[in-house]
């Protein structure tokens, strides 16, 4: 929170200098020419729709169930409203969505009760498994609530690093997390292509979250890969991800530095009330004010990411929220303890294992022999595979 602060004082700065260049231009604002919707129109939608919405809102259904009952007052009232307003039909949806967000929000803040009938700080039921995929190096189901992740860890060899190739030199990256997003985790039916930005985007934050626990090259000379399979989603797979991942890296043996879990929380907020929500849903998501996702051990934060709908928050709506998320994380992080508290003492019979033998350095090139002979023919009478360092260090891998 200082760091915070901190930096806040150096965005005033950088602000100010925008809105003197903004006034020294003296360009007027475009004007954003709002669709007229008839007040007539917002009466018959409201008297239609409004409270079928708000008892919606305080019925406790799963996902698909409360998708299918949403959607039929949509169809009712655009079924309804079809001869009155036929040009109309995007304007119906819209009021009706805003009256869905309201329904929702204004349950929240009166009665402090959410769409699954949990308080504002409870988080949903969790299970967690571990080794259920007999021929994985490491692997975890994690599951809370509707959204599930089934995480995989395989261990690799200095030959597995990826190549990263930019502007700047050549440079490798020895831990890798994958995240996939399937359309039948929402129940749809939807080809499987290339990462969208999606992927990209929670891959990276899982992998922030993980990537500082795993030990340095010298104490643990694999690379690792994390790839993370969404089966189900309602909300925060991304910290799922998290959570799975921590418990895959343990099942397969990688001596990470502690356990680490992941907790998005959610913000309604309308004028003085507010209200923070731990763990939220996908609706909460969509009709809330904010995604704050927080992961950590239980001494710190090691990854946060904030998607905000709203001017902004204060500081002490920040702190509340994450003072929620570490006591969210810590009760998360002892039902994942009861599961697997700590990194298997071997690894897999089926993951590689790694020798490193340090060698002179100018005994690089008898090794190595007239145009690669040497390390071919160990290479081929053993199996095995060997990477030689510039310093000396040779490491031989096989299974």
């Amino acid at each position: 929170l200082e760091a915070l602060r901190f930096a806040h004082e150096g965005i005033k700065t950088l602000c100010a200098a925008q809105v003197d260049l903004a006034k020294e231009c003296g360009r007027p604002k475009r004007a954003i020419l709002e669709p007229e919707i008839p007040e007539r129109l917002r009466d018959e939608v409201r008297k239609l729709a409004a409270q079928r919405l708000k008892e919606l809102s305080r019925t406790v259904l799963n996902k698909e169930e409360r998708s299918n009952r949403t959607n039929q007052i949509y169809e009712d009232t655009q079924a309804a409203l079809a001869e009155q307003f036929p040009e109309k039909v995007e304007s119906i949806a819209e009021l009706l969505h805003d009256l869905e967000s309201e329904a929702m929000r204004s349950t929240i803040l009166s009665e402090s009760k959410r769409l699954d009938g949990r308080g504002l700080n409870d988080i949903r039921s969790i299970t967690c498994e571990v080794g259920l995929l007999p021929r994985t190096h490491g692997s975890a189901l994690f599951t809370r609530g509707e959204t599930q992740s089934l995480t995989t860890t395989t261990l690799g060899t200095k030959m597995d690093e990826q190549v990263l190739e930019g502007l700047l030199p050549e440079t490798t990256k020895r831990f890798m997390l994958h995240y996939n997003f399937p359309a039948f985790s929402v129940g749809e039916v939807g080809r499987v292509g290339s990462p969208g930005r999606r992927e990209v985007g929670h891959g990276n934050l899982a992998e922030r979250a993980l990537s500082n626990l795993v030990p340095e090259e010298k104490e643990f000379p694999y690379t690792v890969r994390v790839v993370s399979d969404i089966l189900e989603s309602n909300g925060s797979s991304s910290m799922a991800t998290v959570c799975a991942g921590s418990l895959a890296l343990f099942d397969a043996g990688v001596p990470v530095k502690k356990a680490v879990a992941g907790i998005a929380m959610g913000l309604v907020k309308e004028g003085s009330r507010v209200a923070i929500l731990s763990d939220i849903l996908g609706n909460e998501d969509h009709l809330g004010d904010m995604d704050f996702k927080v992961a950590g051990t239980e001494s710190g934060i090691t990854a946060f990411q904030m998607d905000i709908k709203i001017k902004g928050i204060s500081f002490e709506i920040m702190e509340r929220a994450l003072a929620q998320a570490r006591e969210g994380r810590l009760k998360i992080l002892d039902i994942m303890n009861k599961t697997l508290d700590r990194p298997r003492p071997e690894l897999s019979q089926f993951a590689p294992r790694l020798q490193t033998i340090k060698i002179p350095i100018d005994m690089i090139g008898p090794l190595i022999g007239p145009g690669g002979k040497n390390i071919r023919q160990i290479v081929k009478d053993s199996g095995a595979e060997i990477n030689i360092e510039d310093d000396g260090t040779v490491t031989v891998a096989a299974v």
